[in-house]
């Protein structure tokens, strides 16, 4: 266990920190508390005016850019522009599409990885700006590459894509890196910067899967991703406008040793039963809910074998799917999130498996006699499976956030969120080459109806690996003292030496010293339950 720093120094390091945070602007929303503010129910207008003025209007720009335009709205959009363009321009079967929607995903697998780079390597002597102007040009080129070439070669718009795909991860770590350093400097906007992320990203996917069917209706498959670059030119001029201290010196060789540092703590904390344990059931809980999502796509856009859905309803109906994923988020915020977390799981993971029966009702036509058309039936479908898909995935979180070390909080969360990535990747492929097993093609779906049983099967089987999680609430602390305690003394302040990610908070403040960073455990304190119940799922 890491010495006790001397009495005298961590009383004066608690009295410095005290002073930055009593000095630190007063919020409208902490002064409404307190009657001397307009009331805590701001409206919209007037809460996005208080970012503006506290936060900077640059930075509520950059978040708009990142999670609302380009995560949000872009996403949307290119969820169904790219079903269709492997669909009818690729023509590649079902089992293909569903292995290259999984591969266009391994981007935010290495989220970590683009940590590191903002953290660790700054260019021209800024951290930020450089990798959202980098990210917008990947994002510009990959999409023009797409929709321009009309005889793309199938590996090569796989790289586009994927491409595409890295430049939404590496804005989204970089804007992350922003929000966790606005957290120490600001902390009682904390919540409204988690909050601002959440409504950003929630109102532009609505926006997005909404009108994605008839941009594919109206302009093609190519045409849809084409646009996408206006989210990737925006995310360039929000990280030319972004306001940032300019570093010129920048000690890399002190960075690569925090590197290393930081490197050595995560390897020991997955050695420890109470993390690795955890890990294995999240990985396998997500590999085996198999993903044969592109099969019934086919299924259900086909003329003649399907159900022949337009784009306009393919759209509204994962539209239908996002507002029954936020269901799924009150859910979990309001009833489900002091519940133990083995029972939770136990509980989603078998309403997981049941609610793809809805999917073998509607492959074997039952619907229509229950008298339930199929346009309302598919709509449900989506809106009941993505809800439940969300009420499993918030205890997941929840538990990641649990088996972080001090010190290192970002840069595990990152790595855990990685392994639950690389999970859902192992069930696309699976799910790829189940429909390859079962002979599913573009015009061929008589086995789909097994397709689904074998993977409501196996949703179940992570129930037999449930000992793996912890019975505890997640009040509870899950991490051995060894883990959570931190060595001040020798290490000193390792929240901005080794927090090397954009998920938790940003390494450094080259304005600063060490000790005017802000207190962490104090920010943690305040978004017990905010933080986890608004984390997006990219992957």
């Amino acid at each position: 266990m890491s010495p006790q720093p001397a009495p005298d120094l961590a009383e004066d390091k608690e009295r410095e920190t005290n002073v930055l945070i009593e000095s630190a602007p007063e919020s409208p929303v902490k002064a409404a508390e307190e009657g001397d503010g307009p009331g805590r129910q701001l409206s919209p207008v007037a809460w996005l005016r208080m970012l503006a003025r506290e936060l900077h209007w640059s930075f509520v720009l950059g978040v708009v850019a990142t999670y609302g335009v380009s995560q949000g709205l872009g996403g949307g959009i290119n969820r169904v522009a790219s079903d269709y363009y492997w669909k009818d321009v690729q023509r590649v079967q079902p089992s293909v599409a569903q292995v290259y929607q999984g591969v266009t995903s391994i981007p935010w697998m290495v989220k970590p990885l683009w940590g590191l780079l903002t953290d660790v390597l700054p260019v021209a002597g800024y951290r930020r700006r450089p990798y959202f102007v980098l990210a917008g040009f990947i994002g510009v080129i990959a999409m023009l590459i797409v929709s321009l070439h009309s005889k793309l070669h199938a590996l090569f718009a796989l790289l586009a894509l994927m491409s595409g795909s890295a430049s939404v991860a590496i804005a989204d770590v970089t804007i992350d890196a922003c929000v966790t350093e606005n957290s120490i400097l600001h902390p009682h906007l904390a919540a409204d910067m988690i909050t601002l992320n959440g409504f950003c990203s929630s109102v532009g996917g609505l926006i997005g899967f909404s009108i994605s069917g008839f941009l594919v209706h109206a302009i093609g498959a190519q045409g849809a991703l084409g646009l996408l670059t206006l989210p990737s030119a925006l995310v360039i001029l929000s990280g030319m406008l972004l306001k940032e201290v300019h570093t010129p010196n920048f000690p890399y060789g002190q960075a690569h040793k925090k590197f290393v540092e930081a490197s050595g703590k995560m390897l020991t904390a997955l050695k420890c039963p109470e993390v690795w344990r955890p890990c294995v059931y999240m990985y396998m809980s997500l590999a085996l809910s198999v993903d044969i999502q592109e099969g019934m796509f086919y299924w259900y856009t086909d003329r003649k074998a399907g159900l022949s859905f337009h784009e306009g309803f393919i759209g509204f109906m994962f539209a239908v799917g996002s507002v029954g994923s936020l269901v799924g988020v009150i859910l979990y915020q309001n009833i489900l999130k002091d519940h133990p977390f083995r029972s939770l799981l136990f509980t989603s993971q078998l309403f997981l498996s049941l609610s793809g029966m809805l999917d073998l009702i509607l492959v074997l036509r039952l619907n229509l006699k229950m008298g339930i058309p199929d346009y309302y039936f598919a709509a449900i479908d989506e809106g009941v499976s993505k809800m439940i898909n969300r009420v499993k995935w918030m205890p997941l979180l929840v538990l990641s956030s649990k088996l972080c070390p001090t010190g290192i909080e970002g840069t595990f969360y990152a790595l855990l969120m990685s392994i639950d990535n690389i999970g859902g990747l192992t069930g696309s492929w699976v799910g790829g080459l189940l429909l390859h097993l079962l002979r599913i093609t573009r015009t061929e779906f008589k086995n789909l109806w097994a397709a689904i049983m074998i993977r409501n099967v196996m949703r179940l089987l992570p129930l037999a690996l449930l000992f793996l999680v912890s019975n505890s609430d997640p009040n509870s602390t899950l991490l051995p003292s060894d883990l959570l305690n931190e060595d001040e003394d020798g290490e000193g302040n390792q929240m901005e030496n080794i927090e090397l990610t954009s998920l938790a908070v940003d390494s450094s403040f080259p304005d600063k010293s060490p000790r005017e960073c802000g207190n962490q455990e104090g920010l943690d304190a305040e978004q017990d339950d905010d933080e986890v119940s608004l984390l997006p799922n990219k992957g």
